[in-house]
C-alpha cells in the first residue's frame, strides 16, 4: 500500500491504576474508511482523543506523513497542533454553535480578518464553495444551523473540517439520529471524499455502515487491538466475535 497518512505504533495511556490504551497500532491511508468498532470502555474513544490532540500517549508514537510524503514525527500538545497536522475530528454532537449560521460555524476561531473588521464577503464566498463540494443542500448560509436538518449540519460539520486542509477526518456515529434520506447522503458524502484521497476513520455502532463505507476495520477491547482486518475478507459474525470475544477470526 501506499504511504499512510498517520500512523500510530505502540501506543499506551494509564488514568491512575486503569490502563486505558496498551501498546495500539492503528493507521489510514489516503483514500481509505477505516473503521474503528468496540463496546463501550473498548478503548477506541480514547485512541482517536490521543490522535486528535486531547491526550498525549504515555508510551508509543505517532508519525504524520509531511509535506514531502515522507513520515515524520509529530508530538500534540493540544487539538491545535493535530488540526495543525491536517488531522480534523468530526464528533457525534457535532460541536457546532446552534445560534450561529454556517458561515460563523466553518470559520469559528479562525475567521478572517480585512483590517480591524471580519472579512465576511470572502468567508461567505468559501463556505459557499466548500459546502458546494461537499454537495451540501443548503439553502441559506445565513439562518442559525439549529434551524437545520440533521444532515445539513452534519455538512457544515465536514465543511469546517475541510475548508482548512484536512487530510485525516475522524468521524464519530456520522449516521447516528438521521433518517434514511439523509443517512444515504453522508454515505455518499464520505464515499466522495474518499475518492479525493482523504483519509477516514470511522466510529460507528451500526455494523451496516461500517461493513457499507470501510476498506479495513480494527475492533478493541479492553484497550488493546484484537484485530485489524479487510472488510472484504470477514462477515458480521466474524467481527461481532471480535467484538464480545476478543478473538480474531482464522485465516
Amino acid at each position: 500500500m501506499k504511504q499512510p497518512l498517520v500512523r500510530m505504533e505502540g501506543i499506551s495511556l494509564s488514568f491512575g491504576g486503569v490502563r486505558a490504551l496498551d501498546r495500539v497500532d492503528f493507521d489510514v491511508y489516503p483514500g481509505e474508511v477505516h473503521g474503528l468498532l468496540g463496546h463501550n470502555g473498548a478503548g477506541k474513544s480514547t485512541l482517536i482523543r490521543v490522535l486528535s490532540g486531547v491526550y498525549r500517549p504515555d508510551e508509543g508514537r505517532i508519525w504524520v506523513r509531511g509535506e514531502e510524503g515522507r513520515l515524520e514525527e509529530a508530538v500534540f500538545h493540544s487539538p491545535r497542533d493535530a488540526q495543525q497536522r491536517g488531522i480534523e475530528t468530526i464528533h457525534q454532537s457535532l460541536a457546532l454553535a446552534d445560534n450561529l449560521d454556517a458561515v460563523a460555524n466553518i470559520f469559528l476561531g479562525r475567521e478572517r480578518v480585512r483590517g480591524l473588521s471580519l472579512d465576511e464577503e470572502t468567508m461567505e464566498a468559501e463556505a459557499r464553495r466548500t459546502l458546494e463540494r461537499v454537495g451540501a443542500r443548503v439553502f441559506s448560509l445565513r439562518v442559525p444551523v439549529i434551524s437545520m436538518s440533521g444532515g445539513q449540519r452534519q455538512a457544515v460539520a465536514i465543511a469546517r473540517a475541510l475548508q482548512f486542509r484536512a487530510s485525516v477526518l475522524i468521524m464519530d456515529e456520522p449516521t447516528a439520529a438521521l433518517g434514511p434520506e439523509e443517512t444515504a447522503r453522508v454515505k455518499d458524502l464520505i464515499r466522495s471524499l474518499r475518492s479525493e484521497g482523504l483519509g477516514i476513520v470511522l466510529i460507528s455502532h451500526d455494523l451496516h455502515d461500517v461493513f457499507d463505507l470501510s476498506d479495513r476495520i480494527t475492533v478493541m477491547k479492553g484497550g488493546r487491538v484484537v484485530g485489524t482486518v479487510y472488510t472484504r475478507d470477514v462477515t458480521h459474525d466474524e467481527v461481532l466475535q471480535m467484538i464480545i470475544a476478543g478473538v480474531a477470526p482464522e485465516r
